[in-house]
């Protein structure tokens, strides 16, 4: 592939891949706020969607682009570390959101379903307990990509 097509397929896929990330974290904050079950319970629905859509769409359209620049430009990864440290980063983001976020959005979003079908008005102290967590790891979750662009847009090396 060209390499300017390539670029445009990584580029896109991160708009899409932290757009999609850093609107979800605020969706979901401003729906807790809230503590309407039933505005938590579309919210977490959404950014369960979203997540399949965007975030998994942005993260093939990164790696689909990464490979397609690393062929198209014939750069050793030993001369840019950096390319090091952003694949890094964003692996790592990879692994918290498949192990953590994920998992725990979609037994969140149970919870909230669950708690809207039964009619009641106040979120268990389980979803309290989910969201505490979401919160810790999705903030890390959010400034590993964040690192990993900074690194692929700067160039810069350890």
């Amino acid at each position: 592939m060209e390499y300017t097509t390539v670029k445009l397929i990584h580029v896109l896929g991160a708009i899409l891949f932290l757009g999609n990330i850093i609107v979800s974290a605020v969706w979901k904050i401003q729906a807790d706020r809230t503590n309407d079950p039933v505005v938590i319970a579309f919210a977490c629905r959404l950014i369960n969607i979203t997540d399949l859509a965007f975030t998994t769409l942005g993260s093939a359209l990164i790696v689909i682009g990464g490979i397609g620049l690393f062929y198209a430009t014939g750069i050793s990864l030993s001369d840019a570390p950096y390319l090091i440290y952003g694949i890094s980063l964003f692996g790592m983001a990879a692994m918290l959101w498949l192990a953590g976020l994920l998992p725990l959005q979609i037994y969140m979003s149970k919870i909230a379903a669950k708690t809207v079908a039964n009619g009641e008005t106040e979120m268990p102290a389980a979803y309290e307990k989910c969201r505490r967590l979401w919160n810790m790891v999705g903030r890390i979750a959010i400034l590993f990509p964040l690192a990993a662009l900074y690194f692929m847009i700067t160039r810069q090396n350890f």
